[in-house]
């Protein structure tokens, strides 16, 4: 997440929620000054903020002083259904797939034009990934992330595709032409495939997870090793691990919102 621009202005909790998000994985602890650099709010206002945040939990002091994210604003966010309430759901199927195969199991979702990682589990095997439970993505380079888009209403594809695509390695898809060829080999195998994509020795391999027979809500990709990946192997384990998932989803009595 980078740093905001310019100064944010509005209503009080908007402010406090732009001081919440200036924490991310790179700066997990913040001083007062760095907090209000990367909101661009004057260092009064955040001092402020600081101080109810700090009262409420959403905030706490580490030993060196710096601010950090509370832990009860973990608890509050521990309650969002297409989060926890999905893992939950999800979790146990997991499991099972990473004690199979011993790689990078991930679950995730669509948030606007992102992927937002539910859940990773690593095997004794695992290749090094770039992502983290809560952190976001681009749709157009994971294998979650294509399985997502893939599924995503028209108009969610054609913006992602008219807005710069990332590259993280010389294998990674650019070009909005190919990437609409792998969006409908996804749609037709029901999985995707990300061959080196985002790291240069990992091959990702997804597959939907519907609500019942109902939309795609989510997405379970094993990350393997890309050197001797027998990916036809590995596409038949993660749809039959998502099917499974999507049908523990539609027992789920009474209306519930797992999909983005």
């Amino acid at each position: 997440m980078g740093v905001a621009k310019g100064r944010v202005t509005g209503p009080v909790v908007a402010r406090a929620f732009s001081a919440l998000a200036a924490f991310d994985a790179e700066h997990p602890q913040l001083s007062l000054s760095e907090l209000a650099r990367r909101t661009g709010l004057p260092i009064s206002t955040v001092h402020r903020l600081a101080a109810e945040l700090l009262a409420c939990g959403a905030l706490e002091r580490g030993t060196s002083g710096r601010y950090q994210i509370g832990l009860r604003l973990w608890e509050i966010g521990a309650l969002a259904p297409r989060g926890p309430g999905l893992r939950e759901i999800a979790l146990p199927f997991l499991e099972d797939l990473c004690e199979v195969t011993r790689e990078n199991v991930q679950l995730a979702v669509r948030e606007d034009d992102e992927v937002v990682y539910v859940e990773r589990l690593a095997g004794s095997r695992a290749v090094p990934v770039r992502t983290r439970v809560g952190g976001r993505f681009a749709l157009s380079a994971t294998g979650v992330g294509l399985v997502l888009l893939a599924h995503a209403p028209g108009e969610v594809v054609d913006r992602v595709l008219a807005s710069p695509v990332p590259r993280y390695t010389r294998h990674t898809l650019t070009s909005t032409a190919a990437i609409r060829e792998a969006l409908a080999a996804a749609r037709r195998r029901d999985c995707a495939v990300s061959d080196r994509q985002v790291t240069d020795d990992a091959v990702s391999v997804a597959a939907p997870i519907r609500h019942g027979s109902g939309p795609v809500v989510a997405a379970l990709s094993i990350v393997a090793h890309a050197e001797g990946a027998e990916v036809a192997s590995l596409s038949a384990l993660v749809r039959t691990s998502a099917h499974a998932v999507s049908r523990a989803l539609g027992s789920v009595p009474g209306p519930r919102r797992f999909g983005g």
